[in-house]
C-alpha cells in the first residue's frame, strides 16, 4: 500500500485525531471527545501559513500524516529550516515503508520551500522512532527541555 501524501483537508482532522491517540504515548495525551479544540487548531495552522498538517492517503483512509512547520530565523546563517512533528502511521501498517515514505515527502517539501535544515523531536521512550530516524541520516544532535506554561 503505497499512500499518496497532500495537505490535509478539515474534514481529515478526526482521523488525525485518531492516530496520534494510537500508540502508548498518544492514548494518554490525546483527547478524541474533544474534537471541536482540534478543528480550532487544524484552523489556527492553516491561517498561520508556514504550519502544515499533512495526511498519507490509500485506500480512501487516512493512514499517515506529520506537521510540518517552516522556521525562519538568523542562527546558523540565517539558515531556514523545517520542523517535523507529530508524525505517525496507521498501528496495522507500521514497518511496511510508510514512515520513509513520509519523511522522504517532508524532506522534499522542506527542500521546495526553501529550507537548509530539517528537524524534528522525539519522545525519549519511543526507541523503535529513534532507531528508524538513524536509519534515515537524522543525528540525535540535541538535547530538548519541555515547560508546561499552564
Amino acid at each position: 500500500m503505497t499512500p499518496h501524501f497532500r495537505e490535509a483537508r478539515r474534514a481529515d482532522v478526526p482521523e488525525v485525531v485518531a492516530l496520534l491517540a494510537d500508540d502508548t504515548l498518544g492514548a494518554t495525551r490525546e483527547g478524541t471527545g474533544e474534537i471541536d479544540r482540534y478543528f480550532a487548531a487544524f484552523d489556527a495552522m492553516r491561517a498561520e501559513g508556514a504550519n502544515h498538517l499533512i495526511v498519507g492517503e490509500a485506500g480512501g483512509r487516512v493512514v499517515a500524516t506529520y506537521q510540518l512547520t517552516f522556521i525562519t530565523g538568523l542562527s546558523l546563517k540565517a539558515t531556514r529550516r523545517a520542523q517535523v512533528e507529530s508524525v505517525r502511521v496507521a498501528a496495522g501498517l507500521r514497518g511496511g515503508g510508510i514512515g520513509q515514505l513520509l519523511m522522504a515527502d517532508a524532506e522534499r517539501r522542506a527542500r521546495e520551500a526553501g529550507c537548509g535544515l530539517i528537524q524534528l523531536t522525539s519522545n525519549r521512550e519511543r526507541a523503535a522512532a529513534h532507531r528508524f530516524y538513524d536509519r534515515l541520516g537524522y543525528a540525535a544532535s540535541h538535547l530538548g527541555y519541555k515547560k508546561p506554561l499552564g
